[in-house]
């Protein structure tokens, strides 16, 4: 097999140098929000702390806002990188749902702080609003495709609109996270598995036989 070129090799290098230095400072930069709140940090601690310049932190991100909008980004990869594994996936959609919501607040579930300096500049700027708003509609989208697809195999009941099924997740998941912020005496994640086997409880199927007959031919 021939080595790939000197310019390829060089590119590959050089993206990978910059996706560590945008990791480096999305961590710091959260660490820091977690600790003192978004509006109290500034864009040179987050520069100091992740030990780099200013120049090159705005290579990466216009503001620090910017980097919240990065993450819901990240988020949003994760979330279609998961429902198109799991629409083909015989595994029961409460413990989809459940490993779905872990993955979407993996990066809030190791600060209830984080998640409060998160939301509040979020709620204040119009412009992030829309951008939660518009991202929210786009999970929403996906969500639907797997909820449809499940109702289709039978093991969600199909007198619900599979728009209004990933509304509901939604909405669950975002209330879980926020009531969990400010009461953290627990695991996020045994929040949200409670959240999950209630909202499974209302959405299930009510015909076991056709559930076990779509996924017997799943495994097929």
């Amino acid at each position: 097999m021939e080595a790939p070129p000197v310019s390829d090799r060089r590119t590959g290098r050089r993206e990978r140098r910059r996706a560590e230095t945008r990791e480096r400072i999305v961590r710091h930069a959260l660490q820091l929000f977690s600790e003192r709140g978004v509006s109290a940090t500034t864009i040179e601690d987050i520069t100091d702390a992740a030990d780099v310049g200013k120049g090159t932190f705005f290579n990466y991100f216009h503001s620090k806002e910017h980097i919240l909008a990065h993450i819901c980004q990240l988020q949003m990869g994760k979330i279609r990188e998961f429902v198109s594994q799991a629409i083909q996936s015989a595994e029961p959609m409460d413990r989809v749902m459940h490993r779905l919501a872990l993955i979407i607040t993996e990066e809030f579930s190791r600060s209830p702080a984080l998640v409060q300096t998160v939301l509040v500049p979020s709620f204040s700027s119009e412009s992030m609003r829309q951008k939660m708003a518009d991202d929210f509609r786009k999970d929403r989208l996906m969500l639907a495709e797997l909820m449809a697809a499940r109702q289709e195999r039978g093991e969600i009941r199909d007198d619900f609109n599979p728009m209004e099924l990933a509304r509901q997740f939604q909405q669950g998941l975002f209330g879980t996270t926020v009531v969990w912020s400010l009461e953290a005496t627990r695991p996020l994640s045994d929040c949200l598995n409670k959240m999950a086997v209630i909202l499974w409880s209302g959405m299930r199927s009510e015909h076991p036989a056709t559930l076990a007959q779509s996924q017997t031919e799943a495994e097929d």
